[in-house]
């Protein structure tokens, strides 16, 4: 049993993967605090895998299922990775903050380390691969993650409630990237076209 705070189907709006369709599997839960996190993960209800898996296949045209939070390496093994990956048929992505060890069995690997901000540092970021390495920017020197071997390497603006200080934030990302060209530029689309 874990732990669902949702499960829905949308376009993935962030980073490599943007415009796919996918299932989201969102687990409650997180081990960091983060001042400026946006997502309301704590509420959810315990669910069986069987159920999960029931759930996820209202959607069989979606190629990809995305396990996200909070912080899903804190649910998840490689027994449930391989009998999502069996019974749904899709790719499985995860979003992680890389504070745990992931099991075997993910094609795709988003890391969004946390450890520069406040409430983002309880717990270092461990992993040091991933298939996109996808940072949250509000200014931090961009050296801290040069360890982290990625094929893909985005800088996300930090989204906050204040309009004028998102217009900052997505300024200094820009200029951020054009300074750091090894990095491209993820804007949360899904929060441009108004869905889920």
């Amino acid at each position: 049993m874990v732990r669902v705070n949702e499960i829905f189907y949308s376009l993935q709006g962030e980073g490599y993967n943007t415009g796919t369709a996918s299932v989201f599997v969102r687990l409650s839960g997180c081990n960091l605090r983060c001042h400026f996190c946006d997502t309301q993960h704590e509420q959810g209800a315990m669910m069986s895998l069987p159920q999960i898996i029931d759930e996820v296949n209202r959607w069989p045209e979606a190629p990809l299922l995305v396990l996200t939070g909070g912080e899903p390496s804190l649910w998840i093994d490689e027994a449930m990775i391989a009998a999502l990956k069996q019974h749904t048929g899709k790719r499985i992505a995860i979003e992680t903050n890389g504070t745990h060890t992931l099991p075997a069995g993910i094609d795709w690997v988003t890391l969004s380390p946390k450890s520069a901000y406040p409430g983002g540092d309880a717990a270092p970021c461990i992993l040091t691969h991933c298939d996109e390495l996808k940072v949250v920017y509000t200014g931090q020197n961009l050296g801290q993650y040069e360890h982290i071997k990625a094929s893909h390497h985005f800088l996300q603006p930090c989204f906050v409630d204040d309009p004028e200080q998102c217009q900052r934030n997505l300024q200094a990302c820009v200029k951020a990237v054009l300074e750091h060209p090894q990095w491209r530029l993820s804007l949360q689309t899904h929060r441009l076209l108004g869905i889920k």
